[in-house]
């Protein structure tokens, strides 16, 4: 069941320094947003905070609230591992296991997680994940070969079928075709429509075009001048931010007048 997440006042710290302040956003379920903006103004930062990534960084904070489901998730109470079972991440770079087989890439959550299951659960989950990342037709017969032996796109999309076996509600995706050929790009575009009927999608990308094509709603990172901290410029629909934004740094960016 996918789900919103509501970002209320968020500031992010690494040590001392104040990295992105005062975010204030609300991610739809079954949308995809997408986060664009120049390098180093706070949006891959910003995004493993949703699933408290940031926090595995020594001296990393997180001050505020991002409420998912209605629980706040960086409550005292609340377990961080927890979070990123609802939460999956999909990284810039295909980072299938590179020990493990097609097969066992994909269930490396699931056993993770201490969950015992039978072969046929264990085959049913396997099947179900890289039919729900396009990519079984391509796999199913070689599913025992390393995770590694795929194309750089089929590895990423390997990636995404290890994700969605757990059954997250929300899925990350941290620039996740800017290694990729333009076809291998077109098809992770493609099956982010598919997953969204499923799973709320919070995409980062440096591909304006990219966030145009894929996303439901923007939000435009920026910072003030250099040393100062990132923060959220804009956040509105798609399609308002790339014809009519609110505000003149996003028009200016998006025009390509700067970045």
């Amino acid at each position: 069941m996918a789900t919103s997440i509501d970002v209320s006042d968020v500031h992010i710290y690494y040590g001392d320094f104040k990295a992105v302040e005062g975010v204030n956003m609300t991610v739809k379920a079954r949308s995809v947003t997408a986060f664009i903006g120049p390098s180093g103004c706070g949006k891959s930062t910003f995004l493993r905070t949703l699933n408290r990534m940031h926090e595995v960084i020594p001296g990393a904070r997180v001050e505020g609230k991002i409420m998912l489901q209605g629980t706040d998730m960086y409550a005292p109470e609340v377990d961080p591992v927890a979070v990123r079972r609802q939460v999956g991440m999909v990284f810039q770079r295909p980072n299938p296991f590179p020990t493990m087989s097609i097969y066992d890439n994909v269930l490396a959550g699931n056993r993770l997680n201490s969950k015992r299951m039978s072969k046929s659960e264990a085959d049913d989950i396997v099947e179900k994940s890289l039919r729900g990342a396009n990519l079984w037709n391509e796999v199913k017969d070689r599913l025992n070969r390393p995770g590694m032996g795929l194309s750089g796109g089929q590895q990423q999309r390997l990636c995404i079928a290890r994700a969605i076996a757990v059954e997250p509600q929300v899925l990350l995706m941290d620039e996740p075709c800017s290694a990729l050929d333009p076809i291998s790009t077109a098809a992770i575009e493609d099956l982010i429509h598919e997953l969204k009927t499923t799973y709320t999608i919070v995409i980062v990308t440096h591909n304006m075009q990219q966030a145009a094509r894929v996303s439901d709603e923007t939000g435009f990172f920026n910072l003030k001048a250099a040393g100062q901290p990132g923060h959220l410029v804009e956040f509105n629909s798609t399609k308002k931010m790339f014809t009519n934004p609110d505000n003149e740094a996003t028009e200016a960016y998006i025009s390509g007048r700067f970045g």
